[in-house]
């Protein structure tokens, strides 16, 4: 099996929308665990702020399909495909780690947002702070220590199973 980490956000109607995205991750995909979910202000446009965390979870499945019921789940939450890319989300998914994979098709992996987005990163190194990326000598926690902290985030109260 191997270890993947998908990172979720919304700002329509968020708290439903990620719960309800977590649930189907974990009916989609083995082990799921969660980092805090964390409130931050849009990027890249005005709108309502978002919740954004990162989910772990185990899979057998070749990356390909993965990314494919990513999509679904997002169509399932109404996620409208051709939109803006800074726009609102009922519900983004994106995988961020397959195992220790580097490609570029059908998405690339490691995600380059992980080094660019706090409302990633952050997540990402409290969830598996020890974790490096493929060809990176620094561990997620480290990378966040030295992050340019660019972004206004604060974690939030969210509990995941009810």
């Amino acid at each position: 099996m191997e270890r993947i980490f998908i990172s979720l956000g919304s700002n329509i109607d968020a708290e439903r929308h990620i719960r309800n995205g977590l649930n189907d991750l974990a009916r989609a995909f083995e082990g799921v665990r969660i980092s805090e979910v964390f409130e931050s202000e849009a990027v890249g446009f005005d709108g309502d702020n978002f919740l954004n965390l990162v989910a772990e979870a185990y899979t057998d499945l070749p990356v390909p399909e993965v990314v494919s019921k990513l999509k679904a789940i997002e169509t399932a939450h109404g996620r409208v495909r051709g939109a803006k890319k800074f726009a609102p989300r009922t519900l983004d998914l994106d995988l961020l780690l397959y195992g220790s994979l580097c490609c570029t098709t059908p998405v690339e992996l490691p995600r380059p947002e992980i080094f660019h987005n706090d409302f990633v990163l952050w997540p990402l190194a409290q969830l598996w702070p020890e974790g490096r990326l493929p060809g990176r000598p620094e561990t997620l926690a480290e990378l966040w220590q030295h992050h340019d902290k660019h972004q206004k985030l604060w974690p939030v109260s969210f509990h995941w199973p009810e």
